[in-house]
């Protein structure tokens, strides 16, 4: 490398350039690269952090400004690490955000087939003589390995009616079917193990659910039909 009027240098000529400072001129060249090649503001791997420092989450190096990160970038490193990373994605079928650098995960398609069949029935507590709803769903056509969930949702976080603090939801789900939804009154319900029991058959392919109230609930409304989606 030629540098002119050097210090103790003729004019015209110079000497050769020390190990530092071919360095240094590496580096300037490699920012200059960067900065035409490299857009930052979708650079997956730069963050920055609390301190101000810049950091690579790739080769988890630390940086004090923008050009020293992107000197990084070209060097063998954060390259090496790079093909790395493509070819580990390629390899497993994965695709990244840059926006973002998460991985996507590819999204579970489930197509409904309609809603399950149902029976609900008002009964009452041979003991304490309270009035109780039984609730006996039928998924025949249920996915494999696949259980009923139940649970109960407030008239306030449904979607579909005007919500009225008399009344609740009680909630059924299992693939491939839609959830359904009854309507019944918002009173508290006796949740001990041997008043409050769910049950399902695999056999028969039934779901039973049983609640009892509290309170006196005279008559026991029966649920309206299921209410299809009740977000």
């Amino acid at each position: 490398m030629d540098f002119t009027h050097r210090p103790g240098a003729k004019t015209g000529s110079g000497p050769l350039a020390s190990w530092s400072e071919e360095n240094a001129a590496r580096k300037e060249r490699f920012k200059k690269i960067a900065f035409e090649s490299v857009d930052l503001a979708n650079d997956p791997y730069l963050m920055k952090n609390h301190l101000g420092s810049y950091e690579c989450k790739l080769c988890l190096t630390i940086h004090m400004n923008e050009g020293s990160y992107l000197v990084h970038t070209q060097g063998k490193k954060h390259q090496t690490n790079l093909a790395r990373r493509q070819a580990r994605e390629a390899r497993d079928g994965n695709t990244m955000v840059k926006t973002t650098g998460l991985v996507t995960a590819p999204k579970k398609t489930i197509v409904k087939i309609g809603r399950p069949g149902y029976k609900v029935t008002k009964i009452r507590d041979p003991i304490t003589k309270k009035f109780g709803l039984l609730f006996q769903i039928k998924y025949p056509e249920i996915a494999p390995k696949v259980t009923p969930k139940y649970r109960f949702m407030s008239s306030f976080e449904q979607k579909v009616e005007a919500p009225d603090r008399h009344f609740q939801y009680v909630l059924f789900a299992a693939e491939p079917y839609e959830t359904i939804a009854f309507k019944v009154p918002s009173v508290e319900i006796d949740t001990t193990e041997e008043k409050m029991l769910s049950n399902w058959d695999p056999d028969s392919k039934q779901f039973t659910f049983q609640v009892l109230y509290k309170d006196d609930v005279l008559p026991v409304m029966i649920p309206q039909p299921g209410m299809i989606n009740p977000y």
